[in-house]
């Protein structure tokens, strides 16, 4: 496969790139149950903020809460922290599940793209959109998956895994 898309949580088997996919993982001593919890709890200036973020009733609901802050209860510094802490969080993420991470290496070198559907400055930073976009995440997990690649050698044998 030249390319994997992946968006839904819940799509078999590469929603798990998803970080709306509930995995539950350690990040900075706390347990969150999925990588958006872990990334956006960096986004709160506030304690209380951060509080109310995580109690968001799903993933999805955490993520357009998040998104939604006013430009005072971010942290400072957020625009420019943010994509280091989605690489950590997303190391935390396949490097506690051996399961997730095989999924990863299985990929080769296939490219690897979040694609969403609607059309938003969000959307078009951490994927594509209609094939326009950053595809941060998507390329942040290829960064993750070649750096796996050479913590392990002997997985750039794998094959990509079929649907």
């Amino acid at each position: 496969m030249d390319e994997i898309r992946f968006y839904r949580a819940s799509e078999k088997p590469f929603g798990a790139f998803s970080n709306l996919y509930r995995r539950e993982i350690e990040f900075e001593g706390e347990l969150y149950p999925t990588s958006e919890h872990a990334y956006q709890a960096g986004k709160a200036r506030k304690a209380e903020v951060k509080k109310w973020l995580m109690e968001a009733p799903s993933p999805s609901l955490l993520a357009m809460a998040a998104h939604g802050l006013y430009y005072w209860d971010v942290a400072p510094g957020w625009s420019t922290s943010k994509f280091d802490r989605m690489r950590a969080v997303l190391r935390a993420k396949f490097t506690q599940h051996a399961d997730l991470r095989d999924l990863l290496l299985s990929t080769g070198d296939a490219r690897l793209i979040e694609t969403a559907t609607v059309d938003n400055e969000v959307n078009r930073l951490w994927g594509e959109v209609n094939g326009v976009g950053r595809n941060m995440l998507g390329v942040m997990l290829m960064e993750l998956r070649a750096e796996l690649r050479n913590e392990a050698p002997g997985f750039d044998a794998y094959l990509v895994v079929a649907a």
